[in-house]
């Protein structure tokens, strides 16, 4: 198949770049409309947190793993264990994660900057496209 692409010039690579996102975005709505409907069918909860396993009739063994996204507020969090005398347990029951806010880096001083740059980690992510046919 990589040959195949390889002798694609680029107005053939993007018509067809278009029709395999439409192929791939067609398959992802059925594919979670069938999911829908097996949570349906097995009587699964929205709330599911964990896993539940069925094996049908038709000998088919089902998994289906529930999570439920939970959002810390951390200025909160440290408030309350300073109410309570708890500081000591926001480092085990919490996970700390420092991001960065690349606009205010980008607007600060170097010389602030520079120090930090040894904790930090970049590393490029795969290019994103968007091709319309005009």
């Amino acid at each position: 198949m990589t040959d195949q692409i390889h002798n694609l010039d680029i107005d053939t690579a993007a018509a067809e770049w278009i029709a395999a996102k439409e192929a791939e975005r067609e398959a992802v709505e059925r594919r979670r409309a069938l999911e829908d409907h097996m949570l349906s069918l097995l009587g699964v909860p929205d709330t599911l947190d964990g896993t539940a396993t069925t094996e049908t009739d038709g000998g088919h063994k089902i998994k289906v793993v529930g999570r439920i996204g939970r959002k810390v507020d951390g200025d909160l969090a440290q408030e309350i264990a300073a109410e309570h005398g708890l500081e000591g347990y926001l480092a085990k029951l919490f996970r700390w994660k420092p991001d960065l806010d690349l606009a205010v880096w980008k607007a600060t001083d170097p010389e602030v900057t520079t120090p930090f740059l040894k904790a930090i980690t970049s590393k490029p992510g795969r290019p994103s496209f968007t091709i319309e046919q005009e």
